[in-house]
């Protein structure tokens, strides 16, 4: 009998030393992730150094590349403020939340990111600018612009430092959970993070999602602090060659004031990081530094967005989880839309996706190219508005960027064609051209399939600020004569 319980107490300790010699290094950790989603608005995807940028100075950015998916085509399906903004928060395209026009309401009855996350256990913030409370018809358009954003319109979000829209970034300020009125002090992209921290530090009982929203570099560019103007010193800067020549020396200027901002941010990013490795929450931590759209900067001799080039459409984003994917840098070339980015987050997550979101979960295609879900991301503008409106030479359009290519179509037909690889700063526009006809083919159909899954009948602008009882802003329904001529069947 000895001799057998000896025999077994051998046997156990085997077993229990193939199991130590066989199991996971690392053991699997089923905490929830914290999740942060940090963007600025108007940021480029060319404006960073880890981008191959030789001026701007990002030192956190571009160390963070270096730990993080790097989405190199990631892509505004709505290049500008508001429509992006609904499109994160839901996950649906811009005709289906029906938020296609700056300063229109996001309805109550979405469902939105904070909602999604909060029924999962989340605590929930949200600091910096909002832009999706809207007016009502029949009101000044940037009216809502200065007023509290009441508890039921705030999507979710408990935690709340948050002013509808301003681009005064020295004299700002926000409202908080109660409605009541604060100053931010300085240049307020810098308080708005130290709150972001102060957030951080209390929110240890329960896993939370952050989302610090700056309003930098978006114009007006030399409103930067003085201490980051002086780091850029406009004639040594470098052009882009889709720049026309007689506006280089303007674009050198703009982008001296630009890159203060981005800079200034930069640190502010840093800061921000630090934190997180001094709270030990890094590593379960899902961070997501990017922009909601970038900014022409004179490219094509035009400023800002809505246009469907890359300086307008493509944006930094990189994403952190250690935890999930290691930290190491993983490039990723295929597209991401703004549709994807919720449900990648809560397949990041490990969270279910609801049914009501349009956009892809791309995480189990980051390390798996085989399996990424996305080929081409849909850039839409159902109705050009405010800067880009029809008398300043706006137009209806649909496109699709792929790793490779753009291509759009206006509704007089195509538009752009772009081979992105051999022409990456599109000044060499292929759209009907005899020797290209197959491909142009073959992204309109694309195209076509995209518009088909989204439910998307491409109609005249008029049609949808019909459907969505929506007034147009002081004279953006006005129309040049040859916009008639464009559009009448041939």
């Amino acid at each position: 009998m000895k001799r057998a319980l000896q025999l077994l107490g051998f046997l156990l300790i085997g077993v229990s030393l193939l199991y130590c010699t066989t199991r996971p290094k690392t053991a699997v950790k089923t905490e929830k992730p914290n999740v942060i989603f940090i963007f600025s608005d108007q940021w480029r995807a060319d404006a960073v150094g880890y981008a191959g940028n030789p001026d701007v100075k990002t030192p956190y950015a571009d160390q963070l590349a270096k730990e993080s998916i790097n989405f190199k085509t990631a892509i505004a399906t709505m290049p500008v403020c508001t429509p992006y903004r609904a499109t994160l928060l839901t996950g649906q395209y811009p005709l289906k939340h029906g938020v296609f026009y700056n300063d229109k309401p996001l309805p109550n009855e979405a469902l939105t990111m904070a909602e999604i996350f909060k029924d999962n256990g989340y605590q929930t913030g949200y600091i910096g600018k909002w832009h999706i409370n809207g007016h009502k018809n029949g009101e000044h358009p940037y009216s809502a612009r200065d007023k509290p954003i009441t508890r039921d319109r705030r999507q979710g979000f408990d935690y709340w430092k948050v002013r509808e829209v301003s681009h005064d970034y020295n004299d700002s300020f926000y409202f908080d959970e109660n409605d009541q009125k604060h100053q931010w002090p300085g240049y307020d992209a810098f308080p708005q993070t130290d709150s972001a921290i102060g957030f951080i530090k209390q929110a240890k009982e329960k896993p939370f999602l952050l989302v610090l929203s700056w309003g930098p570099p978006h114009n007006p560019y030399h409103t930067a602090p003085e201490k980051y103007r002086a780091m850029y010193d406009p004639k040594t800067l470098t052009i882009r060659p889709n720049v026309p020549k007689a506006m280089q020396d303007s674009a050198r200027r703009i982008y001296a004031d630009y890159y203060a901002h981005c800079t200034a941010l930069d640190d502010a990013l840093g800061k921000l990081l630090k934190t997180l490795d001094e709270q030990g929450i890094a590593d379960n931590t899902i961070l997501v530094w990017t922009s909601d759209h970038g900014d022409m900067l004179l490219t094509q001799g035009v400023l800002r967005k809505q246009r469907p080039w890359d300086e307008s459409i493509r944006v930094p984003m990189l994403v952190r989880y250690p935890n999930g994917f290691g930290k190491k840098s993983i490039e990723v070339t295929k597209p991401i839309n703004t549709p994807d980015i919720l449900p990648t987050l809560l397949g990041m997550a490990g969270l279910k996706i609801p049914a009501t979101i349009d956009g892809k979960d791309v995480s189990k295609g980051i390390l798996n190219p085989a399996v990424y879900p996305v080929d081409a991301a849909l850039v839409v503008l159902p109705v050009p508005f405010h800067e880009y409106n029809f008398q300043n030479g706006g137009r209806e359009y649909r496109a699709v960027r792929t790793e490779r290519y753009t291509y759009a179509r206006r509704l007089a037909g195509p538009w752009l064609l772009y081979d992105n690889q051999t022409d990456p700063y599109q000044l060499n526009n292929l759209v009907n051209k005899t020797e290209y006809a197959a491909l142009q083919k073959q992204l309109n159909t694309v195209l076509d399939q995209k518009l088909k899954e989204t439910n998307d009948t491409f109609l005249p602008a008029d049609e949808y600020m019909k459907r969505y009882n929506y007034t147009y802003d002081n004279k953006d329904s006005l129309r040049p004569p040859s916009y008639y001529a464009e559009i009448r069947p041939k």
